[in-house]
């Protein structure tokens, strides 16, 4: 691998706007972070949105606004999380794929997500996957444990590749009640990812403090990046996030410094199975 995909996670479904300002959470403060982030070098950005309230939602219209006014103001492939916040029924989620986002999210089993539970059972996995097959969104599968990527396996083996003909997960560690944020778990999920197709990708995403080891363990395992302020609020320890920027130049510095630049959003189409626009 030559290049290092990154997405940007802006947002998020967990932090409130009243403790942490800098967070985007209108439709212009999303679309300007969109834009800058593209010109610092990420290539997808990962979509949770706010109501008037700065609450988590999944409204239809929104989405579709959402992603109307990124695909007109960005090149950045969009993609819609399919897991809302830990509190969104089935119904909803499955209807954040007629959004028409170019990827979603497909997270592979439940977990414990701190105090919560995030849940994913198996016959709202298949649907979920089968309805992103049919309306042409290409998935991330998004990966908690080491379990899921056997789950991912299972899923393939039973129901076919998904759209695009490209597996690529995303590994999201350092979550309470999921596995750990370092890079010996990061090796461990790489070795499980060999038994997937050939050619399947993946990025990883450390949660808080675990944000830097697992950044470092991807690059240098082959993977690829995802940052942002949905998975990280302290740049360094006293120090809080200025903005998503400042998560993404730190990606793309780390990226050059492995001799792996940054994918563009054309490039990152292609390595994905994502149609030009």
């Amino acid at each position: 691998m030559t290049g290092t995909l990154i997405t940007v996670a802006p947002t998020g479904a967990e932090s409130r706007k009243a403790d942490v300002p800098a967070l985007p959470v209108t439709l212009a403060e999303l679309v300007a972070t969109a834009k800058e982030c593209e010109a610092l070098g990420a290539s997808i950005v990962h979509v949770h949105i706010r109501d008037d309230d700065a609450r988590p939602t999944l409204n239809q219209a929104r989405l579709r606004a959402t992603v109307a006014a990124l695909r007109e103001s960005t090149g950045l492939i969009v993609q819609l999380s399919s897991g809302g916040s830990v509190h969104d029924p089935e119904s909803d989620r499955l209807a954040v794929i007629d959004a028409g986002p170019e990827m979603a999210s497909c997270t592979m089993g439940t977990v414990n997500f701190g105090d919560d539970v995030f849940m994913n059972r198996w016959e709202f996995i298949v649907g979920l996957h089968d309805r992103m097959r049919e309306r042409g969104v290409v998935p991330e599968y998004e990966i908690f444990d080491l379990g899921q990527l056997t789950s991912l396996e299972r899923l393939l083996d039973r129901h076919g590749l998904p759209f695009g003909g490209h597996v690529h997960v995303d590994l999201v560690m350092g979550v309470p009640g999921g596995m750990p944020g370092t890079a010996a778990a990061v090796v461990a999920c790489e070795r499980v990812i060999r038994d997937l197709p050939a050619g399947t990708t993946f990025s990883a995403t450390g949660i808080g403090r675990s944000t830097l080891p697992v950044m470092l363990a991807s690059l240098a395992a082959g993977g690829h990046l995802r940052v942002g302020m949905e998975d990280t609020l302290t740049y360094a320890k006293g120090r809080p996030v200025d903005s998503n920027m400042q998560l993404v130049a730190r990606a793309v510095g780390f990226a050059q410094l492995a001799q792996r630049p940054p994918l563009t959003p054309a490039q990152a189409r292609d390595l994905l199975g994502v149609p030009p626009r």
